[in-house]
């Protein structure tokens, strides 16, 4: 009978065999036996391992790691309710197609009902997240078993046989001793696996329409790119979120406040990754009057209104759009744009969120060497979204799968220590504060190169331009939208031995942005969010305005 010792051996062994390189371990004592394997590894220069001792962050780390590798991520936790810890992250993996990689330690299946210590239920505790989930114990004494099952876990999670990738669960049950003895051997290596890919996706003919649009959701830089050459190939309006990775070069920069005006002439859209931050563009991806192509090399499509018309891997277009119609969208933006900066003029150095976010984006696009962003998911992102488009962008990650804001400062240190390069990050003061955790990184552990940008509202600003911010709100808006928390930063990140610094004026701030990142810094900007509302209520106007003079 193996050895619990023997038998996480075995399952790390075969993971490296097939081509996995980071591993994230939370401590624990069942786990035990998984730490000490992949410690080993690591010696052996086989793998890169993280430690971190808060569940929540591992997962989100992990995820970073993944998107900064573009490879599978092994996230090890031991029994019970850290087990439980890892679900947003996998939920968040599910959702935006991570190949995420969950090994969770646990009791031998005797104990399961008992009432023993760190016992509970935890095959299915992910539910339909999963691509799937393999019941594992050193009790089966079965090496070709485990082989078998990490092998078809990493194919299921990389997604290279059906174009589904997302996270699995191997739960591995484990008998004590769960620490090195005589009685432990290592494992035969197997040799390297790999699991065949797919061929690659063959572009399909579509017939442009005269008033199409290109639509880029949330999308790795590959697709980004595919939807920024059929733009510019068909002469069609791009309308790009900034997490599509195709917000430069032709893209309509001020697009979801003309999207209304415009939206009664589309004939046709043509939409990459995964759109979902604004109302209009939801509304026009519902309509059922005009023709609407997604373009998807993964076997998942986004289909919320129930109106797509085509699914397609690749686009082969025939036609062009009409010029005219292109040339009104580029002269109601760039009417928009002078508008918006002679506004920013007006307000001196002063910093607000909106402006914070418009020169966030538009240094870091301007320098050099391309950047690494993550955005926060909530007002800023949105902020970003209306930000000036130039001829280059930097490459941005943002948790859009679920777009909730945990694990966001987590998510960022695992993509600069995964892609080996320094990372600006643009959250709230409630992204940050939700995952402050992710700060919280170990003295033995690698330390990353990560720009921590804090836009401080004391709360939550993106609720103050929704329906809860309403006037006839206002008696209870505070207390349970405005959520305000009252913190000290500066104290918070000083103990997390992090660099801290507030930034008062846009020309500190830019150049700020400009200076290379040491270690882990935090530039906080206080703003003030009571006039919210009012400054989106004024751009939409003053977006309507222009588009019905360009109609």
């Amino acid at each position: 009978m193996a050895t619990a010792i023997e038998t996480a051996k075995i399952i790390c062994a075969e993971l490296i065999n097939s081509g996995v390189r980071d591993f994230v371990l939370a401590p624990g004592s069942r786990n035990a036996p998984f730490g000490f394997a992949a410690f080993a590894a690591e010696q052996r220069g086989e793998i890169r391992l993280h430690v971190r001792i808060d569940e929540r962050s591992a997962g989100f780390t992990a995820l970073g790691l993944s998107v900064g590798t573009d490879s599978p991520v092994v996230v090890i936790t031991t029994s019970g309710t850290a087990v439980a810890n890892l679900h947003p992250a996998v939920l968040e993996a599910a959702h935006a197609g991570r190949p995420l990689i969950v090994i969770s330690a646990d009791r031998p299946a005797t104990l399961i009902g008992s009432g023993a210590n760190q016992t509970t239920v935890q095959q299915g505790i992910f539910g339909a997240a999963l691509r799937g989930i393999w019941q594992l114990a050193d009790a089966d004494d079965q090496p070709e078993h485990w082989r078998s099952a990490v092998r078809r876990a990493v194919v299921a999670a990389t997604g290279v046989r059906d174009r589904s990738p997302g996270p699995v669960q191997l739960n591995v049950a484990l008998r004590p001793p769960l620490v090195p003895g005589a009685a432990d051997h290592d494992p035969v290596d197997a040799g390297r696996f790999e699991g065949q890919s797919l061929p690659p996706p063959v572009p399909a003919a579509v017939d442009v329409a005269a008033r199409s649009v290109v639509v880029a959701g949330d999308a790795s830089a590959p697709t980004g790119r595919q939807a920024v050459e059929l733009a510019q190939a068909t002469g069609l309006p791009l309308l790009a979120e900034p997490s599509s990775n195709a917000r430069r070069g032709p893209a309509i920069g001020t697009y979801r406040l003309l999207l209304p005006g415009f939206a009664p002439e589309i004939e046709q859209v043509i939409c990459f990754g995964h759109p979902t931050l604004s109302r209009p563009v939801q509304q026009l991806l519902a309509r059922t009057d005009l023709e609407l192509i997604m373009v998807t090399e993964t076997a998942q499509w986004i289909d919320p209104g129930l109106a797509v018309d085509r699914v397609v891997d690749a686009v082969q277009p025939r036609g062009q759009g009409d010029p005219q119609w292109l040339a009104r969208w580029q002269g109601a933006d760039r009417e928009l744009r002078r508008r918006i900066t002679a506004e920013e003029s007006a307000a001196g150095t002063e910093l607000g969120g909106a402006r914070t976010a418009s020169i966030f984006w538009s240094v870091l696009a301007g320098l050099a060497e391309e950047q690494l962003v993550v955005l926060g998911s909530s007002q800023l992102i949105r902020d970003v979204d209306l930000a000036p488009v130039g001829p280059h962008a930097p490459r941005v990650h943002a948790n859009r799968g679920l777009a909730g804001i945990d694990g966001t400062v987590s998510t960022a240190v695992g993509l600069a220590l995964g892609a080996g390069h320094a990372v600006h990050a643009l959250l709230g003061d409630l992204t940050f504060l939700h995952d402050l955790n992710g700060l919280l990184i170990g003295p033995e552990e690698p330390r990353p190169e990560v720009r921590f940008v804090v836009v401080n509202d004391d709360g939550g600003a993106i609720f103050g331009t929704l329906e809860q911010g309403a006037v006839e709100h206002a008696d209870a808006f505070e207390r349970i939208f405005g959520a305000p928390h009252g913190s000290g930063l500066a104290q918070l990140v000083e103990g997390y031995r992090a660099r801290y610094r507030r930034v008062d004026t846009a020309t500190d701030l830019a150049a700020e942005l400009r200076r290379p990142v040491h270690g882990i810094e935090v530039l906080e900007v206080v703003v003030d969010r009571s006039e919210r509302r009012a400054e989106q209520q004024r751009l939409q106007d003053l977006g309507a305005q222009i588009t019905l003079s360009a109609n």
